[in-house]
């Protein structure tokens, strides 16, 4: 069945935003008395039927709610600098969607070559993925910050950096237990600065390996998402 976002999900008859009720009536075609889904991106997953299509703003019905729906027993938080191609970015965000996240903070680094982001579109991405993934959880991605105020601002407990230097036994894996929070920081296309290293280090973040082989940027991200994922199976 097809997902739509709803912001607020109740038992009974509600309405979707006007541009929900676009794609829903006019994209789709939809008509009264389909079966769809809902989703408020907080871990409710809900099934109803459209109840009037003649509107610009389409009325639904909802007469079945999950709470808590397949909610995962951790929390993920990815700080990633965005790759010069917009595009690998932007599959980075679809497919950890699908994994399982919870948080994105842009990274700007010394050796950064991407240094705006498109935070509209940046939304948009996640939230259809959400809906294409039917997963119940909405990501929240945050304004770009620099390396140095993030590293500042972030907990060091269970905050990891990725580094390519692989040390046998240092690998993200064996720092994984259940029920935890996560923070894993992915470097820029060219690696991050020794001082960057060095700076982690200092606050007592963790620098761990993602493997033996070398990685780019968005594909990093996604080894991070699914070996946590993978742990908590």
């Amino acid at each position: 069945m097809q997902a739509f976002f709803l912001s607020e999900i109740k038992n009974g008859t509600n309405f979707l935003s006007a541009e929900e009720s676009h794609h829903c009536l006019k994209v789709l075609r939809m008509t009264s008395g389909t079966k769809v889904l809902f989703l408020d991106g907080k871990g409710t997953l809900a099934e109803g039927k459209i109840q009037d299509s003649g509107s610009k703003t389409c009325q639904v019905y909802i007469n079945k709610i999950y709470r808590n729906h397949k909610k995962r027993n951790y929390n993920l938080h990815i700080a990633i600098a965005p790759t010069k191609n917009s595009g690998r970015f932007e599959w980075f965000l679809e497919k950890a969607v699908e994994i399982g996240i919870d948080q994105i903070t842009p990274l700007q680094c010394s050796r950064s070559e991407r240094k705006r982001l498109n935070m509209e579109r940046s939304e948009k991405i996640l939230l259809s993925a959400m809906k294409q993934s039917v997963t119940t959880t909405l990501p929240v991605i945050r304004q770009m910050l620099p390396f140095k105020e993030f590293i500042k601002s972030i907990e060091t407990e269970n905050t990891f950096l990725a580094f390519c230097d692989y040390k046998k036994g240092n690998h993200l894996k064996n720092y994984i237990l259940p029920n935890q929070k996560y923070s894993v920081i992915i470097g820029p296309e060219g690696g991050f600065s020794p001082e960057e290293v060095s700076l982690a280090k200092e606050k007592g973040i963790q620098v761990v390996s993602l493997g033996t082989n070398r990685l780019r940027t968005e594909t990093a991200g996604i080894v991070s998402c699914h070996t946590i994922r993978l742990l908590h199976e």
